[in-house]
């Protein structure tokens, strides 16, 4: 309604109301915010059931709207938890964001095997997929040729072989997956059977025995504290993975080992091409789930559908992977209830206070974790981005909690310690077993994981169309009103399904992937 002052002849416009279900999400009925769907300028009246209010400033989309006033002190909830405490007094109609909200410290209650959630079981046929059958009973997605590094030293040396196969090299070779080269920034100088030592050997063996390498050339120096066979020797290879090893010191240099590199992989192709995909249960995936460049949505879209299609795989007997432990961390207490024991429940939390001492030693604290991005796209404190987070792993039970990069041999839900890192993070997760990788991410982080697919999945439709040539899906959907939760998890099901059978993602498109491989670096160096 417009009206003007007969006194001074000032156009006073006031813009009508508008509900708060069509401008923001509250998310629970108890919750201090909710998270705006749209960008809310300076004087938007807001109808709440409690009555009108009217913002003195704007609040950005996807950031954090008050819908009661909490005093300086006291504190705020999403999600029906606590993300932190106020910093100073906020009315109803304030943007909450880090002017005004820090961390809460309180010591969360924590419970263990308390809560049991009977996932519903699959209907109809058993569903497979198409996969690579290897010969100790292992399914993979992919078939590749990995060359692996010892040592930094060979690591130029591993990317000059993998690079005569790059291009229509492989053309007559349509089985083969392609020939990837992953190098590392480490391998000597490190104190025999220390943690680094043992977490760097750990991850270089989990990745020789991936179910998606067909083929493996071990390439390395000749004087390094982890030599070539230690990546294989012990090992529990499938019987039909091809294996060959290379030193540079006793082939002759770098020349000569790249030359007969190129020629034992040559060799290798043809058994590679010869093999074919063949039905599999899906109980037979292993699932990796990792978010990066979160924001105020992803706890609401990509996150939670994910955890929809997280808990269809493990009622159909699979196996998924969360991880990430900086971002569970004040989202910790609800995997604890879930543990099937005590002592799964003790172990997760074992692993969080040894972060909270990592991040202290380091000069931070935990609350470090959210970046620029995570910021700019709503999100506060840990706490906060750890309950989206937490979102990925549905409602299943939680069955175990793995070291970094251990090989993961529990089905169901389980957990594995990495850092935030998304690279670091995703390379675990891969050394542990994950044969499809999925990736949320609001901001548009565009990460790859060779040799397993990484799907993404856009938490926002204004992301997803910026960056469509980089997302395989877009979640943003359940946010714009024009899909549900269940359907656009049902969907990320589906297409789970279709890239383990060879549907190839944006990311494998683009060749990503053989960069990101980062294995955890811990402790001395000398």
């Amino acid at each position: 309604m417009t009206t003007t002052s007969e006194l001074d002849g000032t156009d006073r416009t006031s813009p009508p109301p508008v509900a708060l279900a069509e401008c923001a999400l509250l998310l629970r009925p108890d919750d201090d915010v909710a998270v705006t769907t749209r960008e809310l300028p300076a004087g938007t009246r807001v109808l709440l059931t409690t009555g009108e209010i009217v913002l003195a400033d704007g609040v950005p989309r996807s950031h954090k709207l008050a819908v009661r006033d909490v005093a300086s002190g006291e504190p705020v909830h999403k999600y029906g938890q606590s993300i932190g405490r106020a910093t100073a007094d906020i009315t109803a109609g304030d943007h909450v964001h880090s002017h005004n909200l820090g961390m809460d410290t309180t010591a969360r209650v924590h419970e263990f095997a308390a809560v049991h959630n009977e996932l519903a079981a699959p209907t109809g046929p058993v569903r497979t997929f198409e996969g690579y059958h290897r010969a100790n009973g292992k399914v993979g997605t992919r078939n590749f040729v990995g060359v692996l590094t010892s040592v930094n030293c060979s690591a130029s040396t591993a990317k000059m072989v993998a690079g005569q196969f790059s291009g229509m090299a492989l053309d007559a070779f349509e089985n083969v997956d392609g020939v990837v080269a992953l190098t590392h920034q480490s391998g000597c100088g490190l104190v025999p059977g220390s943690e680094g030592a043992n977490m760097l050997l750990r991850t270089l063996r989990g990745y020789a025995a991936h179910p998606n390498f067909g083929g493996l050339l071990v390439v390395g120096l000749g004087c390094e504290m982890v030599p070539v066979r230690s990546l294989v020797d012990g090992l529990d290879l499938p019987s039909d993975t091809i294996v060959r090893m290379l030193t540079i010191q006793d082939t002759g240099g770098v020349r000569a080992t790249v030359r007969a590199g190129v020629e034992l992989v040559k060799e290798m192709l043809p058994e590679l091409d010869a093999r074919r995909r063949a039905p599999a249960p899906i109980s037979e995936l292993v699932l990796g789930l990792n978010c990066g460049g979160s924001d105020g949505y992803s706890g609401i879209t990509a996150n939670p559908a994910l955890g929809h299609a997280s808990d269809r795989l493990i009622a159909a007997g699979g196996t998924s992977i969360l991880a990430e432990t900086p971002e569970v961390f004040g989202a910790e207490h609800l995997l604890t209830r879930r543990a099937v024991s005590e002592p799964v429940g003790r172990k997760l939390l074992e692993r969080i206070d040894w972060w909270q001492d990592y991040a202290v030693a380091g000069g931070g604290t935990l609350d470090n974790n959210p970046s620029p991005g995570n910021k700019a796209g709503g999100l506060t404190t840990i706490l906060e981005k750890s309950l989206g987070a937490v979102a990925k792993a549905g409602q299943a039970d939680l069955a175990a909690v793995y070291e970094y990069a251990e090989p993961v041999t529990e089905r169901g839900l389980v957990f594995m310690d990495t850092p935030g890192y998304d690279p670091v993070s995703v390379t675990g997760i891969v050394a542990g077993g994950a044969t499809v990788v999925c990736f949320t991410t609001g901001r548009g982080s565009v990460l790859g994981c060779r040799p397993t697919p990484s799907i993404k999945l856009a938490t926002n439709t204004e992301m997803y169309e910026r960056m469509t040539e980089d997302m395989d899906l877009n979640c943003g959907r359940i946010v714009d009103g024009t899909a549900s939760l269940v359907d656009v998890g049902d969907e990320i099901f589906e297409l789970i399904i279709a890239v383990a059978s060879g549907a190839r993602t944006v990311s494998e498109e683009l060749d990503l992937g053989q960069e990101e491989f980062i294995p955890w670096q811990l402790g001395t160096v000398t």
